[in-house]
């Protein structure tokens, strides 16, 4: 399982590079405005250059309308700016067809040039007070679209979680529809280190937080903190460990 992290901006980017060796991608994003709110070009290119080099940037995308053409031109702004795992919060897509017409543009954009970048198709546990998207679906969507993975968060940041409107085994077959699909399950929306063992267990490609590693567990208000990464870290390899002891003990 990787895990991914999310700074708001240089400084806190800056605190993850202090943890480098305890995550595997940085996430840029602007909380402010939404789950998977874009942040400026300028912020990514600052972003890239304070994490080491090795280090995978990915950059949301922002919470987007079904505006092809649009979502298409940001992506590619985020992927010339140094990101090269591009996530697509598909926010106002109401239909499957709508999401993988998003995707496919996505893909195009992204791909024509760069061809070794990585395209998140993303949704929302909570889709059903947004009117998007089933999450179920996203696997075939992204499948569909050309995406490398899918990924679900939630939309509505007001303490729920993911497994409050995703219950464990739900995501247990989101994870297994992605994983028939060709495609990873990465899975988000407010994980705290408790959920690491079911995570670790239905087989989650890539973890994504940001509370849990900031102060006070608080995301809007609370700044990431490097010991806080390498204890989220040190819970999920332990989990790992566990896991992988379970599986040889019933083998």
């Amino acid at each position: 399982m990787l895990l991914l992290i999310s700074p708001d901006g240089v400084e806190e980017a800056l605190d993850c590079a202090k943890a480098a060796e305890h995550l595997d991608i940085v996430d840029v994003k602007k909380p402010d405005e939404g789950s998977l709110g874009a942040n400026f070009p300028w912020v990514i290119k600052e972003i890239r250059s304070a994490v080491p080099a090795g280090k995978p940037l990915s950059a949301t995308v922002g919470d987007v309308p079904y505006k092809p053409g649009t979502v298409a031109q940001a992506a590619l702004g985020a992927v010339v700016s140094g990101a090269t795992y591009i996530k697509v919060g598909l926010y106002g897509c109401t239909t499957p067809e709508q999401a993988i017409d998003v995707m496919r543009g996505v893909v195009r954009a992204v791909k024509d040039y760069r061809p070794d970048a990585f395209v998140v198709a993303s949704g929302y546990a909570d889709a059903h007070r947004i009117g998007s998207v089933n999450p179920l679906a996203l696997p075939d969507i992204a499948l569909r679209s050309g995406s490398d993975a899918a990924m679900l968060d939630t939309a509505v940041k007001d303490g729920t979680r993911l497994f409050d409107h995703v219950p464990p085994e739900v995501c247990a077959e989101f994870v297994r529809r992605a994983h028939e699909a060709d495609v990873l399950a990465a899975l988000a929306g407010s994980v705290k280190a408790a959920d690491l063992g079911v995570l670790n267990r239905i087989g989650t490609d890539i973890v994504g937080v940001r509370g849990a590693v900031c102060e006070g567990g608080d995301r809007n208000a609370g700044r990431i903190q490097p010991q806080l990464i390498a204890a989220f870290r040190a819970e999920m390899d332990r989990h790992a460990r566990e896991h992988t002891a379970a599986v040889s003990a019933a083998s």
